[in-house]
């Protein structure tokens, strides 16, 4: 009884009062208990072996010897694959190449002061580059076959993304060497995916043909590559708080220390001045594809037109004009007006901020230039065939393209030779016309010849018709063509 009257004796205020504060424990509780589960998921300073980790790094920087040689046999091994542009044999040459090793020292070297370290990382780096540039360049210059393949044009135009993979394949390579016991799946993933080594063969394939763009283009993505590698050993050793290699000259601590800054800045600077310039060249391709998507791609053709979205180039020049050119084929040309309209929107669009500068080019074939159309649409399958050469339903594309232009080539009509042959043939012509006609049974076009006879005066009609059945039959065996048609003029 005495129980009950104490209950109904608690007030309504204090019943809320201590739920909350039980909820409020409960919450805290579960906050420490997500803490601690993160904190050992996510925690790689206890199972780090420092000292190990070091000597590895410190065994892997030399380049002489049987280094040496694996180095070389797998320069040879990624030129021929990138020559048979086989990703394969790529793959493969990158799983025993050494290269890793001086950059990891560059970037641990930094790290600590270890300015002995650093020395022989830079010595080594160089060998590796020189050594390594040079095998590929003997190799493209005395091969006999030097093909512009797409695995060798792919590493001559880095992007943001090349950027991102070297820093964060870095990173795990890094702590994979720091854990006790190397995980080697690991170091192979990152040797793949960073691809040191196909830009440093794109450089050698560059000397060799004596294309200096490709040539600075794949050591720019090779140095990217290098960069943020270090960078992200740097970050790492510092992270785990390796400990600074010491001196027993306190001057000399701290000059080393000072050259190590110093160099550590004068990799970070030009790290992050080349992630910026990476990424606003991604910004301005996303936009550029952003545009093409709005109005090129959209607009509908009402012959035989058509936009070829695989053929689009966007160039990204800094200080300079950007440059988007597209690839319109067909019967039927865009109108100045709306390529003039798709110009002021490059300028004025606030969606395409980026873009206020860039040049548009349309290339598109005209009824008139059925030639040209075709001379280009032939340059274009050579120059690109060997880049989409594992890309079937570009190269049907383009076969059908070149079939169809090759098809209009057939019916060009000699028209001056042919009212010479007609005036000396038909004595009771007085003229003759000739013009082209489109057909649809709404399923397919076709072109039509037609040709349109004027007799002379007093003819009977079924002279004129056995005239223009003589002439038609004439036509259809000279130009080969079963379409040609011949009509009274009017």
């Amino acid at each position: 009884m005495s129980e009950k009257l104490n209950q109904d004796n608690i007030t309504p205020t204090e019943q809320p009062k201590e739920s909350a504060e039980a909820i409020k424990k409960d919450a805290k509780g579960l906050w420490e208990n997500l803490r601690k589960f993160f904190r050992e998921l996510l925690d790689i300073r206890t199972n780090t072996d420092q000292d190990a980790t070091k000597q590895a790094i410190i065994a892997d920087i030399p380049f002489k010897g049987h280094t040496s040689w694996i180095l070389i046999c797998s320069i040879f091994i990624a030129s021929i694959g990138l020559n048979a542009n086989s990703t394969a044999v790529v793959i493969g040459a990158m799983l025993i190449s050494p290269l890793m090793g001086p950059i990891l020292g560059l970037g641990m070297s930094l790290a600590i002061n270890d300015i002995d370290t650093l020395r022989r990382s830079l010595k080594n780096f160089g060998v590796m580059v020189g050594l390594s540039v040079l095998t590929a360049y003997l190799f493209f210059e005395f091969f006999p076959l030097q093909d512009e393949s797409s695995e060798l044009l792919a590493r001559t135009a880095p992007d943001i993304r090349d950027v991102l993979i070297a820093f964060f394949g870095g990173l795990a390579l890094v702590i994979a060497r720091a854990k006790k016991g190397t995980i080697a799946s690991v170091i192979f993933g990152v040797a793949i995916a960073t691809a040191l080594m196909p830009p440093l063969c794109t450089v050698g394939f560059g000397l060799a043909i004596g294309n200096l763009g490709y040539a600075f283009g794949a050591m720019y993505l090779f140095i990217i590559n290098t960069i943020f590698i270090a960078l992200a050993t740097f970050l790492t050793i510092k992270l785990l708080k390796f400990p600074m290699v010491r001196y027993a000259n306190s001057a000399r601590r701290r000059s080393i220390a000072r050259i190590a800054s110093v160099v550590a800045v004068l990799v970070m600077v030009p790290a992050g001045y080349t992630f910026y310039k990476v990424f606003q060249e991604s910004i301005f391709k996303k936009q550029a594809a952003e545009f093409v998507d709005a109005t090129i791609a959209k607009y509908q053709f009402t012959g035989g037109g058509r936009f070829l979205n695989n053929f689009t180039t966007v160039e990204y020049n800094e200080g300079e004009n950007p440059l988007i050119e597209v690839v319109c084929m067909g019967n039927e040309n865009i109108p100045p007006n709306i390529i003039a309209s798709w110009n002021t929107m490059l300028k004025e669009d606030d969606d395409f901020p980026r873009l206020r500068n860039t040049e548009l080019h349309v290339i598109q074939g005209g009824q008139n230039e059925q030639v040209d159309q075709l001379k280009y649409i032939n340059e274009l399958y050579e120059s690109q065939k060997n880049q989409i050469s594992n890309k079937d339903e570009k190269i049907a594309l383009l076969e059908a393209e070149v079939g169809r232009l090759k098809r209009i080539q057939t019916k060009q009509i000699p028209f001056l030779d042919i009212t010479k042959e007609a005036k000396a043939n038909y004595e009771n012509l007085v003229s003759l016309q000739y013009g082209k006609a489109i057909r649809s049974d709404f399923k397919k076009m076709d072109t039509l010849s037609i040709f349109e006879p004027v007799w002379k005066e007093g003819l009977s009609p079924s002279k004129r018709a056995a005239e223009n059945k003589k002439m038609l039959q004439w036509l259809q065996v000279r130009l080969k063509d079963t379409t040609v048609q011949v009509r009274n003029a009017q």
